[in-house]
């Protein structure tokens, strides 16, 4: 059974989606219609920007959707998913690639979720470090002994948890976790605290485009970041969709219920190789691929 998976914020790069532009006139009309939306021709920052440029939130987020999302309408019949999973942003790709959101409302979301993001961060510095060789409980136990805001964020794979929070908060976690064992404690170069309590303004100005945006049932269940678990209800996808920004993205136990649901083919859609090296260490024996 085949996954398609769908990446998130730093996957993009310098020259994303200009093939895909280039030679395909659905992709073409496609990103076109996106400059118009977003207001702002993000295709000459995709195709010809700085890697400044691309870092910036409200730009990187409809980047990689854009990227995604494209590519997969133009796989025409070749996009046949039993499944679909995205990680943080990329369940946005996941959803509308599955036909839950349009093109449309999924980009309008994603715009939105940038923006709030963006303030978020600049209103409350802060700050992610990916903690690497404990295990989950440890991680953890320690966060929640650790004086001010700090909160496990991502589960990646087993052994391989991004944690978030406050900066001085990160700083003391990440020295109890190096003291009790951890291989590594790296502080990662991002804009603030995302899927953290820290997140919660952003959360709330998204709670309502969420709110508004129509949903419908996808053609396939949607493994969402929240729970790790299967959805195909639009309500319970919106709720879930709504919590993701404060919520954790647990990546490591979907793609375990995916294998126990059968999958045995994951492909990344989008830039970059991040899934498919985590889905290496989780889903060992299935035939992992990307296409850019």
């Amino acid at each position: 059974m085949k996954v398609f998976m769908f990446p998130g914020q730093g996957s993009q790069f310098v020259g994303m989606g200009k093939d895909l532009y280039d030679n395909n006139p659905v992709a073409k009309e496609m990103f076109e219609k996106a400059n118009e939306i977003l207001g702002f021709r993000i295709t000459d920052l995709m195709f010809e920007g700085t890697e400044e440029d691309l870092k910036q939130t409200k730009v990187t987020q409809p980047a990689v959707f854009l990227h995604s999302v494209i590519l997969a309408k133009t796989l025409g019949d070749d996009f046949k998913p039993a499944m679909v999973a995205g990680h943080s942003l990329g369940e946005f790709s996941a959803l509308t690639a599955a036909g839950a959101l349009s093109f449309e409302d999924g980009l309008k979301l994603v715009a939105i979720r940038a923006q709030a993001m963006q303030k978020a961060c600049e209103a409350n510095p802060s700050t992610m470090a990916a903690i690497i060789g404990l295990p989950d409980e440890k991680v953890e136990e320690i966060c929640a002994n650790t004086d001010g805001v700090v909160v496990c964020a991502n589960y990646n794979t087993p052994g391989q948890i991004v944690i978030s929070g406050e900066i001085d908060a990160v700083d003391r976690a990440c020295a109890a976790l190096t003291e009790a064992g951890a291989k590594r404690a790296l502080k990662l170069k991002v804009g603030g605290a995302f899927h953290s309590p820290l997140m919660e303004p952003a959360r709330a100005e998204l709670a309502k485009a969420i709110e508004a945006a129509e949903i419908h049932e996808p053609v396939c269940p949607v493994y969402q970041n929240v729970d790790g678990m299967p959805h195909t209800d639009p309500a319970e996808i919106k709720a879930n969709l709504i919590a993701q920004l404060t919520g954790q993205v647990r990546w490591a136990q979907s793609v375990s219920r995916m294998v126990e649901a059968g999958a045995d083919e994951f492909v990344e859609v989008g830039p970059g190789k991040a899934l498919q090296g985590m889905v290496a260490k989780i889903a060992r024996g299935a035939a992992i691929s990307g296409m850019q």
